[in-house]
């Protein structure tokens, strides 16, 4: 497959590992941007912005990026930190009330922002799948939810619930949506290409359409209904498993882009995602511009939790908002950012100045909640080189 762009040749061969996922028919699209200490090395484009193989993906194509997301809402709330609106440290409760309804008051930003609220159950909350559409009803539900296990516990991915708990807080703080806020706080800020939360009736032809596989649908459901049968992955089917969420992803009208379900249909170019994380990998400041302060930056990418997370099962060393970036061979330290079901995400590494973010509309082969392997692949190709110029 041949693909657009500009690829700075000591990355030709990260290039062609993006290219190789999009040679089949049917494979969709995607881009894939790179920066290293601020300066843009890869920025490619290729493959096809529907399920037909007949719209060319486009230097401005965005695609839904799913649990993508979550790195960009939180970016958001570290900003309010910066200004001094926020506290790693308030409650919830005390910046919206309504928070604090069924022992949710001593709830603190920083156990919401590292999965620690006790707040993952999203079947719980919903009665059919529609009822996501709804961001106004999702609030209000988690506001009056009951927490289980209680705060504290230990960290248990909030894969859909995260997004409204974090537009209930942003909202009661500043009075605005979330999707506003990343607009003005990242979006103008950094004069960023594509980047929304609910999208604009006029930016909605940018978006790609996703390429599905029922088959997978199908093999989640089969995996939900094993996990709910045990204690030890019952919370696993809590947190993900939404009847009907498959329908939405199908559905002809796109209703899932007209909404803000800030943890799950933000869409993106990856050139916008690796300008945010640039700014997260170099102190937080990217192209001469403060994102975040210094010892913001420092401080969102220290470890929040250590332990098992009770939901996925596996330790995330989850850091404020972000989890630990994954990559295929030796894992970077200290970098951290956020994957998305089905194979998109960024993230940042402090240790080299590099971000790297990798957007598609292919529902990949090999999905977790967090993510596939062509992204960990697409990293480990990267650090590479930068190891190799770097001593």
């Amino acid at each position: 497959m041949t693909i657009d762009g500009f690829v700075h040749p000591a990355f030709a061969v990260v290039a062609d590992r993006f290219a190789r996922q999009f040679r089949k028919p049917g494979s969709g699209g995607g881009a894939l941007a790179l920066r290293l200490r601020g300066e843009t090395l890869v920025d490619v484009w290729g493959g096809f912005a529907d399920p037909h193989d007949v719209t060319p993906w486009s230097r401005g194509t965005m695609a839904m990026s799913f649990s993508t997301s979550k790195g960009v809402i939180s970016t958001v709330v570290h900003r309010l930190v910066d200004r001094g609106l926020l506290g790693y440290e308030d409650r919830v409760a005390d910046h919206w009330p309504a928070f604090g309804a069924a022992g949710k008051g001593d709830i603190t930003v920083r156990q919401l922002l590292s999965h620690q609220a006790g707040l993952h159950d999203i079947r719980s909350l919903i009665e059919v799948g529609e009822d996501l559409l709804d961001p106004e009803q999702m609030m209000e539900r988690l506001a009056a939810a009951r927490p289980d296990p209680p705060p504290g516990t230990g960290s248990g991915y909030h894969g859909f619930t995260f997004g409204w708990l974090v537009g209930g807080l942003v909202r009661a703080v500043t009075g605005k949506d979330v999707g506003v806020l990343v607009q003005s706080e990242l979006v103008d800020l950094l004069d960023l290409d594509g980047m929304h939360i609910g999208v604009p009736a006029s930016e909605k032809s940018r978006v790609a359409h996703t390429v599905l596989n029922t088959g997978q649908f199908n093999t989640i459901h089969g995996l939900a209904v094993r996990a709910d049968r045990f204690d030890r992955t019952r919370r696993l089917a809590e947190a993900f498993f939404v009847e009907g969420f498959d329908r939405l992803l199908a559905d002809p009208e796109r209703r899932m882009l007209d909404v803000e379900m800030p943890a799950v249909n933000g869409v993106f170019t990856a050139r916008s995602l690796a300008a945010m994380y640039g700014a997260l990998a170099n102190g937080g400041t990217v192209d001469g511009i403060e994102v975040l302060s210094r010892r913001t930056a420092h401080d969102i990418g220290r470890v929040q939790t250590r332990t098992r997370d009770y939901v996925l099962g596996f330790n995330m060393r989850w850091r404020l908002g972000y989890h630990q970036a994954f990559t295929t061979g030796r894992l970077p330290r200290r970098a951290f950012g956020h994957f998305g079901f089905g194979g998109s995400g960024a993230w940042a590494d402090p240790t080299t100045g590099l971000s790297l973010a990798f957007v598609t509309n292919k529902i990949g082969s090999a999905t977790t909640p967090i993510g596939d392997v062509r992204l960990a692949r697409l990293g480990a190709a990267a650090l590479a080189v930068v190891r190799s110029l770097q001593p």
